[in-house]
């Protein structure tokens, strides 16, 4: 009888800890979603080049190794701003691209919008089923090598097939990844909410990126 209310007191009170990691994660995506969105405005008003967004984007690769260091510490706080913050000053030139275009400003909106709805479907599917998604993490992480070698592949030879299969492979994979994420949290796989939250904004991120890449050619992007 004793052993049983302690199994109960324990369920109960991990229950409450991932719903405390969960909340807290949602709240920093947010957080750190307007923060870019922020950044990149800015970024487009001072129509800062490509290559001022590239050094920008390798720097903020760096800080996401700093912010998964000092994810235990109050100053991964500071740090996750300093990387979200980064990346979306990294997609001004690019949005600048975009909104020069016929009907560019709606393509962003879409662009955005649909990458609001599959993340809340997605992520709301994980929290309702509860289901454990944690099987597709292999599969997930061959599926976005086997993108990055074809992307980097294409740099060379600018085939325009495959760089939209990449983007529509990599919307697939990073969507599998929101499941995979968010039911890592559910379950217990992930108790820190700033590396749950860098995971769940880079699959947000490359979804938005890769789908206003699609969006654009199929809307007359060269």
């Amino acid at each position: 009888m004793q052993s049983n209310m302690s199994f109960q007191t324990a369920s109960k009170s991990s229950a409450i800890e991932i719903n405390k990691v969960l909340k807290n994660t949602y709240m920093l995506l947010s957080m750190t979603l307007a923060f870019s969105a922020v950044t990149a405005g800015i970024s487009m008003a001072m129509n800062l080049p490509h290559g001022a967004a590239l050094i920008m984007m390798l720097v903020a690769f760096g800080l996401m190794f700093v912010v998964n260091k000092k994810a235990d510490s109050a100053s991964g706080i500071f740090w996750i701003f300093a990387f979200t913050g980064l990346m979306g000053a990294s997609l001004g030139p690019m949005l600048n691209h975009y909104a020069a275009m016929p009907g560019g400003a709606s393509l962003i909106m879409q662009a955005l919008g649909g990458t609001a709805l599959i993340f809340f479907a997605l992520s709301g599917y994980a929290l309702t089923s509860k289901k454990d998604f944690s099987f597709m993490g292999g599969f997930l992480m061959v599926g976005l090598i086997v993108a990055i070698i074809a992307s980097i592949a294409n740099i060379s030879f600018a085939i325009p097939a495959l760089s939209l299969a990449v983007s529509a492979a990599i919307i697939m994979i990073m969507s599998g990844l929101i499941l995979f994420d968010t039911s890592r949290i559910i379950h217990g796989g992930e108790t820190n909410y700033i590396r749950a939250t860098v995971s769940l904004y880079l699959n947000i991120y490359n979804i938005f990126v890769h789908l206003l890449h699609l969006l654009g050619v199929f809307g007359g992007d060269d």
